[in-house]
């Protein structure tokens, strides 16, 4: 119950949120904050709280914008649940729009507001779980009842861990339901999707660059993909890291912070432990300064790692033929066998680096979108800081379509502006890089917008051979 009631206060604050944001100019934070916990209190005492940072969501816009709250031919309720509200000493039940969970997602539903009804919706939502459809019944102002069943199509996709968010989000549901589509998606780690996943188990494949998908593209025999959203690379580390590291030259602090691969580079290649920089009495232990990465074999956030790495090793020249790639590897391989265990996907090292502080992790090779996320959903702790390599490279995340189901969320990812938002808000930056802006303006991230120091990762086949180097250096 505690999970619970901590994940509805986290809903309910971003809820909060997105109101002032979208109602900023129209009315003050506190008027927004006021109507909100008014709206909240009329849901105090049930026990039913799955669908109550929605139906606040929804009401308080209604109320901070009445011209949203007027009845349409489309606005419906539970038949069950309204029946008997309707009768209810308490009034005419007012109805508003909100989402069940069916089969792990949310779909479109419409209950009534009224305390009395709430209580009659749970029995009504039963009926929808189980029958895995989206009722359309009585209007809340009519005493006719029509019903009809309009099933989602369930369209299924793997995707990198690093999006798993992204979809499991119910405002990502909603807008895919206005579609007529329910997506059901497993996560892992991109190199997996491309090399080692069965993919005829599904309609999309989503890995996290464009190198993994130009794989699955030559496997497949697809020639179409979409890039509806990118991340460049980063590194998640803390105050106290940066700071030491700055006293070696690696780690410029500014408007944003910077981590001079280079230079970096120099320093791993002569094995240098953390209790061997001079003046460190903040991390002193008997490690190698590495950047902590996912495993190369499976991952793509590790294989962008490799392609920096190199590029600077190969005197910051991209990595060309045969020569280049094994003195490229030879400088470089150490990187990742002296990390000892590693993940097989960029979900795990971020979740460590949440969790675990600066003694499991003191520095996690990460997208910026999963940093610029958790600080928008206030998951970071003060001391977090986020630094750009330089260089660094920008990771396309590619949609490649293995169905027509899977084109067609090829296309809506790409180019409904909802989808494009709520990518943002999740810390990607869209094809409008205004709307990622607009994100992390908002929750105060320092982001580098422009991010002129970046590298062109080098062509799927030497990046293979790379990689190939890397896994037989484990060896």
């Amino acid at each position: 119950m505690a999970v619970d009631a901590a994940r509805e206060e986290k809903a309910l604050r971003e809820v909060t949120s997105r109101l002032v944001e979208d109602y900023g100019e129209a009315h003050p934070a506190e008027r927004v904050e006021a109507v909100v916990g008014a709206v909240r209190k009329r849901f105090e005492g049930h026990s039913v709280r799955e669908f109550v940072p929605i139906l606040v969501e929804r009401i308080a816009r209604r109320e901070l914008d009445p011209k949203r709250g007027k009845n349409t031919a489309g606005q419906v309720e539970l038949a069950k649940a309204s029946d008997g509200a309707a009768a209810s000493p308490e009034g005419p039940a007012e109805t508003t729009s909100v989402f069940a969970a069916v089969a792990g997602r949310f779909v479109p539903v419409r209950l009534v507001e009224n305390k009395r009804a709430l209580g009659a919706v749970a029995a009504g939502v039963a009926v929808v779980l189980a029958a895995g459809t989206v009722l359309a019944v009585r209007h809340s102002d009519s005493p006719s009842v029509t019903s009809a069943a309009t099933a989602l199509t369930t369209v299924r996709g793997v995707v990198g861990s690093e999006k798993a968010a992204f979809f499991d989000d119910p405002r990502v549901a909603e807008v895919l339901a206005k579609h007529g589509l329910k997506v059901e998606v497993e996560p892992a780690g991109s190199r997996q999707i491309a090399t080692s996943v069965d993919l005829g188990r599904f309609d999309f494949a989503f890995p996290s660059s464009s190198a993994a998908a130009e794989r699955i593209q030559r496997q497949r025999g697809v020639s179409g993909k979409y890039v509806p959203f990118s991340s460049p690379m980063a590194i998640a580390t803390f105050k106290p890291i940066a700071d030491l590291l700055g006293q070696s030259g690696i780690v410029q602090t500014g408007a944003t912070t910077t981590f001079d691969i280079e230079k970096y580079l120099q320093l791993a290649e002569k094995g240098v432990q953390w209790n061997q920089l001079d003046g460190n009495s903040t991390y002193p232990v008997s490690k190698n300064v590495l950047v902590s990465t996912t495993d190369p074999r499976t991952s793509n956030s590790a294989a962008m790692y490799l392609a920096v790495t190199a590029y600077v090793a190969n005197d910051n020249t991209i990595v060309r033929g045969t020569k280049a790639e094994d003195y490229a590897v030879s400088r470089v391989s150490r990187l990742f066998t002296r990390q000892g265990f590693t993940e097989s996907s960029s979900d795990g090292p971020f979740k460590d680096y949440l969790a675990n502080g600066m003694g499991t992790v003191p520095m996690a090779w990460i997208y910026e979108a999963q940093y610029v996320d958790a600080a928008a959903h206030d998951q970071l702790k003060p001391d977090m800081v986020l630094m750009y390599p330089t260089p660094t490279v920008m990771s396309q995340h590619t949609v490649v379509p293995l169905t027509d189901k899977g084109d067609q969320i090829g296309k809506l990812l790409t180019t409904d502006p909802d989808l494009q938002r709520l990518a943002a808000d999740h810390g990607f930056r869209p094809t409008d890089v205004t709307l990622f802006t607009k994100v992390t303006t908002a929750h105060q991230i320092p982001v580098d917008a422009n991010l002129i120091n970046q590298i062109t990762p080098p062509d799927y086949d030497t990046l293979e051979h790379l990689l190939d180097g890397i896994a037989k250096s484990y060896n």
